[in-house]
């Protein structure tokens, strides 16, 4: 109850504007529009939010499905900066395409967000974030973004929530496309590949290459002198397949996405510093049904994720390679209980680092995790629990779960709440970098309080989420960490997404307050670095016959560098604009105006962004 009075004023105002703007807009459809705008699929599955197959419409987290029609009117984008146009996510980059970008959820840090990638842990525990910018988009069949905390499902890391990117997937015949875009700053992309499948036998192979001049990363204002006026480009190229077997009711499958990228960076004048990034998932996955109400998969799989830098400028950057490597083994059962599906889970992660010159003091670890779930619906009534117990070889075992209720008030209005629990070892870097580690930092743990409405009418979806995160020991950021003894992080995300006829509208806002709530200390109240408190969308966009015209505004609010706020980046909007032609049936042209305005930002001290861009994409793919 004491939940519910907290939250309640800020809930309804929050819920008021997008709840308005969709009540119009359920107005204003005449029946026919209603039967006929392709609005969001209830029947579209997703898994991440339980690890077992669910309708949309049926998960109780704040789940957004980016599919591949959005994928690929990000052309020229990074990861980072798709997701950054999702309610509830803000990212931030050190200088442009190719540079390190990191991606919040709800306001919490970049390494409290987990990413799979086809169900593999990946990323880098040496600083506990994945190389947001090395995934290409081309590689990806869809994005499946779960807010909220998740160790209770899969361990340390999903604090803020887990974004799964799921590559491209076989089809039955043969499709082959290609794809060619070229643009601003001397961007150019080539991209081909193919989806088959015959029989018990399908897959895909895609092969990508993309090069950009870039833009100079860093700007007068860098600290530690790092400014050099020249250009940064990068260039990557990838190839990522998929091949499955179906062998009666199972499924036998192996993945592969391999990513290899140079960017250039500035870390002071007098050298063309540069890096090499390197990308690798590979899986093996055996399912199918032991029984009719039981189901198993198991799962082999590893990642990699290299930084090698080759030239630097800095007396104090050691050349050579920064990686991590990831061995996962998995068993996941399914049960069809008389309360909903049953999960029973295994898994093992091993982490094991490395780093020029001198080994860490620790260089590899491991997870062992077991987990209980249980999911269901009965009339009006939707649950979900979770219990996790992982044991790390660090820093031993720890608990976690997750409850959540949902209710059908009825008039397509759903009610939801949950409580959970999370945890987060210290990376690699944060216990044993030389200079700036701290070997006796203990895990974060946290508590987590979310009270939801959801609002269907035909092809109208309305949400509106109240989240109260509190952290104790939050590792601080920069050198030295120390384990702060409490943060807390709240705020309402409030969202709305409609189909009307040719028109498609997606607009939102969140307001967040991540703030030191360790009293007695000179932070107290001051809100942790990088984060956005205020930040708002509005997306539009028209169909007729062969036409597609869109834009996209988004507006954020001011943000801190630093801990104590001394250091201040000032809010920024920014408006792009596509369109797309159908020049046949198996020919399309588009073209996008990224930062029409071309307004000059920062979202890291020092670090530019790319002013207005312009790109044209030429794809080719037979129905």
């Amino acid at each position: 109850m004491s939940l519910v009075l907290s939250a309640g004023a800020r809930l309804v105002a929050a819920a008021a504007c997008p709840c308005l703007v969709a009540s119009a807009v359920a107005l204003s459809l005449t029946p026919a529009q209603a039967q006929t705008a392709a609005g969001p699929a209830p029947e579209s599955v997703l898994i991440t939010a339980t690890r077992t197959p669910q309708r949309v419409d049926q998960a109780l987290a704040q789940v957004t499905v980016i599919d591949r029609t959005r994928i690929e009117a990000a052309a020229g984008r990074t990861l980072a900066e798709l997701l950054a146009g999702e309610s509830g996510v803000q990212s931030w980059s050190n200088g442009g395409l190719g540079k390190p970008a990191s991606v919040s959820l709800r306001g919490l840090e970049s390494r409290h967000t987990l990413l799979l990638v086809d169900g593999v842990r990946y990323g880098a525990a040496t600083v506990g974030t994945p190389s947001w910018d090395n995934i290409p988009l081309d590689a990806i069949e869809r994005i499946e973004v779960v807010r909220g905390p998740l160790s209770g499902l899969y361990g340390s890391d999903a604090v803020g929530g887990v974004i799964q990117v799921f590559t491209r997937r076989g089809q039955p015949g043969f499709h082959p496309e290609f794809t060619a875009t070229a643009g601003s700053h001397g961007y150019g992309e080539l991209a081909a590949g193919a989806r088959f499948g015959s029989g018990p036998v399908d897959g895909s192979l895609r092969l990508q290459q993309r090069r950009t001049d870039g833009i100079s990363a860093t700007n007068a204002t860098v600290p530690f002198g790092n400014h050099n006026p020249d250009d940064d480009g990068f260039e990557q190229h990838s190839v990522n397949g998929r091949l499955g077997l179906r062998l009666g009711d199972w499924r036998a499958e192996a993945t592969l996405l391999r990513a290899e990228g140079e960017s250039r960076f500035d870390d002071g004048p007098g050298a063309d510093s540069r890096a090499e990034l390197r990308s690798e998932i590979v899986s093996a996955q055996l399912s199918g049904p032991l029984t009719e109400a039981w189901r198993t998969a198991v799962k082999a799989a590893r990642s990699r994720d290299d930084y090698d830098t080759l030239a630097s400028a800095s007396p104090f950057a050691a050349l050579g390679n920064i990686g991590t490597v990831q061995t996962q083994l998995s068993l996941e059962n399914q049960f069809a209980t008389p309360l909903g599906t049953a999960l029973v889970l295994a898994e093992q992660v091993q982490q094991e680092v490395e780093r020029p010159g001198t080994p860490f003091a620790v260089s590899e670890r491991t997870i062992t995790g077991v987990a209980l779930g249980l999911n269901g619906e009965s009339g009006i009534h939707g649950w979900q629990a979770n219990l996790r117990r992982d044991r790390n070889s660090q820093f031993g075992r720890s608990n976690n779960g997750a409850l959540s209720y949902g209710v059908r008030l009825g008039g397509g209005l759903r009610a939801t709440v949950s409580l959970a629990s999370t945890f987060v070892v210290p990376s690699f870097n944060q216990l044993y970098f030389p200079g700036f580690g701290n070997p006796g930092l203990l895990p974060e743990k946290g508590r987590h309080r979310e009270l939801g409405l959801v609002w269907r009418h035909g092809p109208v979806t309305s949400r509106v989420a109240y989240f109260d995160n509190r952290i104790r020991g939050y590792i601080s950021s920069g050198p030295l960490p120390t384990n702060i003894p409490r943060v807390k992080v709240d705020g309402v995300s409030a969202s709305v997404d409609a189909v009307l006829g040719a028109w498609t509208l997606a607009a939102g806002v969140d307001s967040l307050q991540p703030v030191n709530a360790t009293e007695g200390t000179a932070n107290f109240g001051r809100i942790l670095p990088r984060r956005v408190q205020e930040s708002g969308r509005l997306a539009l966009g028209w169909r007729h016959g062969g036409v597609t015209l869109g834009g996209t505004l988004q507006a954020f609010g001011e943000r801190f560098d630093n801990a104590s706020n001394s250091a201040r980046l000032g809010g920024y909007a920014t408006l792009d604009l596509r369109a797309e032609w159908a020049l046949s049936r198996d020919w399309l042209l588009a073209a996008k105006l990224n930062n029409a305005l071309g307004k000059r930002y920062e979202t890291v001290l020092g670090y530019n962004q790319p002013g207005r861009e312009a790109l044209l994409t030429l794809r080719w793919a037979p129905r």
